[in-house]
């Protein structure tokens, strides 16, 4: 795990958490919420390991019942089915349960702290010309309209993106991989065409003709890095 990407998801984390009306809050408030967000994922590891051993075992008991009773066919499937079901949750939260206490290791560290804080900082302070800005780059539709992750990590690029200095190609496909992550299997491509599109309006002159900005959309391709 790459630093700045812990600490891309450390502030996503942390905004979630945020009022809607944080852009007075302190840098000692905001940095509270960073530690608080650290501390959830270390309790999701210690739930990950609980709920992932339950669902063994509980397989396990309806394989067991299954065997001690007689019963036909279509039943025996069904119990089967239910086991196998029960024992892929398990080994899928136990997969997060490895990666979660290298996530809380480095996000302890000072370094990805600092640039947690530094991208909630830029996203407070200019959350209304970045809700603003994005809002006139998605294309039929709004911002408050979409789930409040995309929301933020729309948020967050946009932070990067233009107040950050953040080379364009390293943004946006962080912003990808968060939403992949995050939200649902199709909605990184939306995220791509909005900000492909958001760096388009930001470099373009403005009596640049608006045909070849409703282009940018278009492809879904990221960006390579």
């Amino acid at each position: 795990m790459q630093a700045r990407s812990i600490s891309r998801e450390l502030a996503l984390l942390s905004l979630s958490q945020l009022p809607k009306r944080s852009s007075k809050l302190s840098q000692q408030q905001l940095g509270d919420f960073i530690v608080a967000a650290v501390r959830a994922m270390t309790l999701e590891v210690h739930e990950s390991l609980e709920t992932a051993a339950a669902e063994l075992k509980r397989g396990y008991d309806r394989l067991m019942e299954q065997e001690l009773r007689d019963s036909d066919i279509t039943s025996s499937k069904a119990s089967l089915t239910e086991a196998m079901e029960l024992t892929r949750h398990a080994i899928d939260r136990l997969g997060m349960a490895i990666e979660l206490p290298e996530f809380v290791q480095l996000a302890n560290q000072a370094q990805v702290q600092e640039y947690a804080l530094e991208l909630l900082l830029q996203v407070t302070q200019h959350r209304q010309e970045i809700d603003q800005f994005l809002d006139r780059t998605i294309v039929d539709w709004q911002l408050q309209r979409l789930p409040y992750v995309e929301q933020n990590i729309l948020r967050l690029a946009t932070a990067e993106l233009c107040y950050m200095g953040i080379p364009d190609q390293i943004a946006i496909n962080e912003a990808i991989e968060l939403t992949k992550r995050y939200s649902s299997e199709k909605s990184h491509r939306f995220v791509n065409g909005v900000l492909r599109r958001l760096v388009e309006l930001r470099d373009r002159p403005e009596d640049s003709s608006a045909e070849s900005a409703a282009d940018a959309i278009a492809s879904d391709k990221p960006f390579n890095l």
